[in-house]
């Protein structure tokens, strides 16, 4: 009985072993695919959105990193409001689907200057207080803050945004 023990987890072993040398390659190969993928993604966005510098393959930075661009969602984060601490950030589909923008700074902010006018159809608000309206031109369409910090839709007034305006305490 000892001995049929030992060549079952023997056994095992070796099959583990042959399962990840199997796999190892494949999941190198789609690696480097989805790396080759994300720099190609990243090289058209800065082709129609130019003066960034990339931070990594999924991000790039704006004015010295006062507005930053995430191109794709992190794995699980579909659906979520997922902006980092310390910033308000604004999504380019309904129900935060990226890109994402995210800014920090006060007062009125042109979203042309980034490239995001007319294009932010969901927001996130994720610092301690103060809020953020989005604006078409002198019109004010809907807020987020420290007490209503998510809004999933912009309905009705998605793609409408041109400006914001943070509000500091």
């Amino acid at each position: 009985m000892v001995s049929a023990t030992r060549f079952r987890a023997a056994l095992a072993a070796v099959l583990a072993c042959a399962l990840v040398l199997v796999t190892a390659p494949a999941s190198a190969s789609a690696s480097a695919r989805d790396r080759a993928a994300a720099r190609e993604e990243l090289r058209r966005y800065l082709s129609t959105h130019p003066g960034g510098t990339p931070i990594n393959d999924n991000e790039i930075s704006y004015g010295g990193g006062t507005f930053v661009v995430t191109l794709r969602a992190p794995v699980g984060a579909y659906g979520m409001a997922d902006c980092p601490q310390g910033w308000f950030c604004f999504y380019d589909r309904p129900s935060y689907g990226y890109p994402r923008g995210r800014l920090s700074d006060c007062g009125r902010q042109s979203l042309f200057t980034w490239q995001w006018q007319y294009r932010v159809e969901s927001a996130h608000y994720n610092l301690a207080s103060g809020s953020v309206s989005f604006y078409y031109h002198g019109t004010r369409l809907f807020d987020v803050g420290a007490a209503n910090r998510v809004r999933s839709d912009a309905a009705p007034y998605r793609n409408w945004a041109n400006y914001v305006e943070r509000r500091c305490p």
